[in-house]
Formats: structure tokens, C-alpha cells, sequence
């Protein structure tokens, strides 16, 4: 009997597929509108061309704020990779206290953003801050407002707070994934702990760290509430990364042509390193395989 085929499940499909094409595709056409024309105001546009363009890719101001952007991801990746894997590791692995240590490894990733920007903006002050206070108290010259590197530290250890716990729950769940029978194997041989963790846990957990990596890299590299809300790009522009950059560049100056080209170059920037960062660990994890 020939078996008919049934594509009514897409149906259920497109009720998705629509409210993409409204959220999505939508303003990206009409950012990329916007990319090539200039706007007079009163809706009248001229032809630009890729004028907005040129004037992005060749401008210093975002040049530099390219260089702040790579180096905050830079350091929050270099921080929170290895501290999430080593906190997973000591992550009691069953009983009451493992449920206890994922809860509470939780609970960072459950505060909003603006939440999170608004308890270090006051965590940090001098005045009325527990830390601010407290270092201020202890001697030691303190104040992310002032000084770009109090800024940057305040922003990086901000960061890591909130989000490392993501990290070492999807480090944890790969190690989770790994059969009794290989750590028993490795007790027979005697292989030491580094070996262990060499041979045994990382290429288990390389699947959920490539996620990890990906995960991170793109929200550190977009970070836009927290910074903003804490030192709003400042003390002068220390802490202006792009996503601050382009806001200002919209909504303070009203530049909407040069804006919407900085926007689809920023994207174009994640989507091309993403990618590179894919690919390579894709590639690892097959030569790791064969």
C-alpha cells in the first residue's frame, strides 16, 4: 500500500514563520532603507548610496569603540570559560546539595538586565554602596565614575557575576552526560586527575562549551543595558562599546543614515565572527574524532 504524504504540519508552522517575517525582516528592510538614503526630515530622502557606509567603516570613533568592544569580550570569555568549568567540576554531581548548587547557579540568570546594571550602580558607590563604601573604607581609591580602569573592572566583575553561572550549568549538564563506565576505566588505569579531565571531560563537554562560547561571545559583544546603566559609556568614553555607540549616534544625534549602516555593519561583525568561532571548534571537535 503507497503511503500518501501529509504537509498540513506546516500549517502549524506558519503563524511562526509570519510573526518572524513581522519582527525581523520587517525592520531590516527598513533599517537597510535607511542605510542608503539621507533624510531632510518631513520624509523626504535623497539617494545615498553606500556613502553611510564608507563614512562607518573609515570613521575613528567606531573604530575605537570596535577596540573596546573586543576587548571586554575578550577578557569576559578568557575569565568565564575556565571559571564555569571549574566551578562545574566541583558541582556536587547528585543529592540534595547538587539540586541546591543548580538553584542557586541559577538565580543570576533570572535578573533582568536594567536589574542587574541598577544593583551594581549602587553596589559600587562610594557613599552609599557596600563595595564603594567598603574599599573606600579599607584606603584604597575607588570610583567607577571617575576612573576608566574602576569602570572596566566594575563592568567585567559585573559580568562574570551574572553569567558564568551559564556557562558552568551547560558544563555541568556535558559532564553529567559521561558514562560511570569511563571514570571507572580510568581508575583501573590510574590515570591522574588532569588526565581525567583531558581525556575524559573536555572532549565530552567540547559540544556544550562550543555553545557556551558562541552564547557568550554574542551577548558580551552586544552588552548594551548593563554598561549603560552603570557608567552610561563613561567616564568619557572608557566604556562606550558599540551597541552604546550606536544608540547615541540614533537616538542622540538623530543620525538615522549613519546609524542604520553602523547597525548592519555591527551585525554583519557578530554574525562573521560567530561564524569563524563555529567553525573552528566544529572542525577541532572532528579532528578530536577521528
Amino acid at each position: 500500500m503507497e503511503k500518501t504524504v501529509n504537509q498540513k504540519a506546516w500549517l502549524l508552522v506558519l503563524p511562526v514563520l509570519v510573526l518572524v517575517a513581522f519582527s525581523a525582516i520587517v525592520p531590516l528592510m527598513t533599517v537597510v532603507n535607511y542605510a542608503v538614503q539621507d533624510s531632510f526630515g518631513q520624509n523626504q530622502f535623497f539617494w545615498a548610496g553606500l556613502m553611510w557606509f564608507e563614512d562607518i567603516l573609515t570613521s575613528e570613533r567606531m573604530h575605537n569603540a570596535l577596540g573596546r568592544q573586543v576587548m571586554f569580550t575578550g577578557i569576559i570569555l578568557a575569565i568565564q570559560v575556565p571559571l564555569g568549568i571549574f566551578v562545574a567540576l566541583n558541582m556536587p554531581k547528585k543529592g540534595f546539595w547538587a539540586t541546591f548548587c543548580l538553584v542557586a547557579m541559577s538565580l543570576p540568570l533570572l535578573i533582568p538586565w536594567n536589574v542587574v546594571g541598577t544593583i551594581w550602580q549602587i553596589f559600587g558607590r562610594v557613599d552609599i554602596g557596600l563595595l564603594g563604601y567598603t574599599l573606600d573604607a579599607l584606603g584604597i581609591d575607588y570610583n567607577y565614575t571617575q576612573d576608566a580602569l574602576d569602570a572596566w573592572v566594575t563592568l567585567i566583575v559585573m559580568d562574570v557575576w551574572h553569567w558564568t553561572s551559564l556557562v558552568a550549568l551547560l558544563a555541568y549538564a556535558g559532564l553529567k552526560s559521561i558514562p560511570d563506565a569511563y571514570y571507572q576505566a580510568a581508575k583501573i588505569d590510574q590515570a591522574s586527575r588532569w588526565k581525567v579531565f583531558r581525556y575524559i571531560e573536555l572532549p565530552k563537554m567540547r559540544g556544550v562549551l562550543t555553545i557556551a562560547i558562541l552564547l557568550r561571545f554574542m551577548d558580551s559583544f552586544k552588552i548594551y543595558t548593563e554598561p549603560f546603566v552603570v557608567t552610561g559609556g563613561g567616564p568619557g568614553n572608557a566604556t562606550t562599546f558599540l551597541s552604546i555607540d550606536l544608540v547615541k549616534m540614533a537616538l542622540g544625534q538623530f543620525d538615522l543614515g549613519p546609524a542604520a549602516a553602523f547597525s548592519i555593519v555591527y551585525f554583519l561583525v557578530i554574525l562573521a565572527i560567530s561564524w569563524v568561532f563555529y567553525t573552528v571548534m566544529t572542525n577541532l571537535d572532528k579532528e578530536e574524532g577521528a
